[in-house]
C-alpha cells in the first residue's frame, strides 16, 4: 500500500501489441537501437498532465544521456507507476520495461516467479548502493542476491492539526505518544463541536486493513509469523487495536458518525480544518495543502503512538530478466543519476523544486545513511520552504521505533482485515474475539495458497 493510498507516481500502461514492438520497446534484451548505443526502456515517467514533474524528468534523462552518450533511454509514462491489474501479465508476457518500477511488497513475488535479473555481479556500477539504508536494501535482497534498488521509502506517523489542538486546550508542541493519549486528545477535540472529529481511520478498499497493520505494529504485534506461514492477528495486541477503535467510536464519539472512510475522506476532513488526527506518511502534507485547502503552518507530524514500531513502505526499481549485461550496467548508472545522488536529480534537486513551488523540508523520504544522508539533509535544509519544526517530533520519535515492512500477500490480507475494522466502527455490538478468529483463519488460508 502506498503512503498516500493513491499512488502519485507514474508509469506507462500501454502494452506492446506485437512481438516486434515488444522486442523494440519492452525489455527486449537488444543492446542497440541506433548507432551502437545501449538502449534501455524505463517506466514511471510523470505524465504530460504533471507538467513540472514531466519537465524535470525529461531534463534529468537528457543530462544523463549527455554524460553517457553510449546509452539511449526510452521512458514510458502513464498513471499509476504500477497497475496491479496488468503488472503480472506484463511480466509473464515479456512486455515489461528493461528497468521497471515496483512497490516494496512486489520484490519477493517478482523473484519467486523468475522475472527479475540478478544485479549482484553488477553492483559496482551503482555508486550509491552502500549509502542506502540497509533495511531498505534488504527488501530487494533474496537468498543473498540483489534483485532491485530502493528509490524512496516512507514510514507511518500521526498527522495532526495544531490549530485544533490549541483550540481544544492541548499543547501543539506535545502531540500524543500513546494510544491512551490519542484517545484523550480526540475526545477534547471532538468536544469542540461544529462537526469536528477528533480522530479518523480508514475502513474500506483494503485501507482499513493497511491501517490495522500499522496500528498492530505500533502495539508491538505482527500480522503474520516470522516464517510467513501463520496469522498472528488473534492476539492481545490485535485485540487492543480493535478495542481502541471501538471505544473511540462508540464510548467516546470522537470519530464521528460517518464511517467506511478511505484516504481521500480523511484528507478532505483534515484539509478543511475539521479533523484533529489521522495516520499517514509525510507525503500527505503537501496533498492536504495543494489539493484539500490546508495550511502548512497548521499541519504537524508526530511518530506512531505506542512507541513500539511503525509500518514502512516505498518503491524501487527491478530489472527485466531478459536484460543484457550492458543494459543492466546502463540501468544502474541511470538510477544513480536520476534518484540516488544526494541533493541532486529528479527527487533530490531541492533548489529546483523550491523554485517551482514544490514543498522542500518534509522529513521523508530519507533513503541514505552516513555522509550521504548528511549531504542530502544539508541541501534540503538550505532550501526548505515548509515549517520543518512541525515535523521534529516525528524525526525524533522515529529513531526509537522498529521499522517493519508490510506483510506478504498484503492486499489480500488487508481485504480480510478491512472486514474486522469496518465491523467495529459500524456495529456497536461487534464481537472482537470472533472477528479476530475469523480473520486469522482467512489469513492462514491466503498464506497456505501462496
Amino acid at each position: 500500500m502506498s503512503s498516500t493510498g493513491v499512488r502519485r507516481t507514474f508509469v506507462a500502461i500501454s502494452i506492446c501489441s506485437s512481438l516486434a514492438l515488444a522486442a523494440s520497446a519492452c525489455g527486449s534484451g537488444d543492446d542497440d537501437a541506433a548507432g551502437g548505443k545501449t538502449r534501455i526502456t524505463v517506466n514511471c515517467e510523470p505524465p504530460q498532465s504533471a507538467k513540472v514533474d514531466r519537465r524535470f524528468f525529461e531534463q534529468d534523462v537528457a543530462s544523463f544521456e549527455k554524460q553517457h552518450p553510449d546509452v539511449d533511454v526510452v521512458a514510458h509514462d502513464a498513471f499509476p507507476c504500477q497497475d496491479p491489474k496488468t503488472f503480472d501479465a506484463k511480466l509473464a508476457g515479456g512486455q515489461m520495461e528493461d528497468v521497471f518500477y515496483t512497490y516494496f511488497t512486489d520484490a519477493r513475488h517478482v523473484v519467486d516467479i523468475h522475472q527479475a535479473a540478478d544485479l549482484t555481479p553488477y553492483l559496482k556500477e551503482l555508486k550509491s548502493y552502500g549509502s542506502i539504508q540497509k533495511q531498505l536494501r534488504d527488501i530487494y535482497t533474496v537468498d543473498g542476491k540483489v534483485y532491485g534498488v530502493p528509490r524512496t521509502g516512507y514510514s507511518m506517523g500521526l498527522v495532526y492539526n495544531r490549530k485544533l489542538f490549541a483550540k481544544a486546550g492541548l499543547d501543539p508542541d506535545k502531540p500524543p505518544t500513546t494510544w491512551e493519549e490519542v484517545r484523550a486528545d480526540a475526545r477534547r477535540i471532538a468536544a469542540l463541536g461544529g462537526g469536528t472529529v477528533g480522530y479518523a481511520d480508514y475502513s474500506a478498499q483494503n485501507q482499513g486493513g493497511w491501517h490495522f497493520t500499522a496500528e498492530l505494529y505500533s502495539q508491538g504485534g505482527d500480522v503474520v509469523s516470522a516464517d510467513g506461514r501463520k496469522a498472528t492477528v488473534d492476539t492481545p495486541e490485535g485485540r487492543a487495536v480493535l478495542q481502541n477503535l471501538h471505544d473511540m467510536r462508540w464510548a467516546d464519539d470522537s470519530m464521528g458518525s460517518k464511517q467506511l472512510l478511505i484516504i481521500n475522506d480523511a484528507q478532505q476532513m483534515m484539509g478543511s480544518g475539521k479533523l484533529g488526527m489521522y495516520l499517514a506518511a509525510p507525503d500527505n502534507i503537501p496533498i492536504l495543502v495543494k489539493e484539500k485547502g490546508g495550511n502548512y503552518k497548521d499541519l504537524a507530524l508526530a511518530p506512531m503512538p505506542g512507541g513500539r514500531g511503525t509500518l514502512i513502505g516505498g518503491d524501487g526499481y527491478m530489472f527485466n530478466k531478459r536484460d543484457t549485461p550492458a543494459q543492466i550496467r546502463a540501468g544502474l548508472k541511470w538510477l544513480d543519476h536520476m534518484f540516488l545522488t544526494p541533493g541532486e536529480g529528479f527527487l533530490g534537486d531541492y533548489a529546483r523544486a523550491k523554485k517551482n513551488d514544490a514543498p522542500v523540508g518534509l522529513p521523508e523520504p530519507r533513503l541514505f545513511t552516513g555522509a550521504a544522508d548528511a549531504r542530502d539533509q544539508q541541501v534540503k535544509k538550505a532550501n526548505a520552504n515548509v515549517p520543518v519544526e512541525n515535523y521534529q517530533a516525528f524525526l525524533d520519535g522515529n529513531q526509537k521505533l522498529t521499522m517493519k515492512i508490510e506483510p506478504p500477500n498484503a492486499q489480500q490480507i488487508y481485504s480480510v482485515l478491512d472486514g474486522a475494522v469496518s465491523a467495529v466502527l459500524t456495529k456497536e455490538d461487534a464481537d472482537i474475539d470472533q472477528l479476530l478468529k475469523d480473520a486469522s483463519g482467512k489469513i492462514d488460508g491466503i498464506l497456505a495458497r501462496s
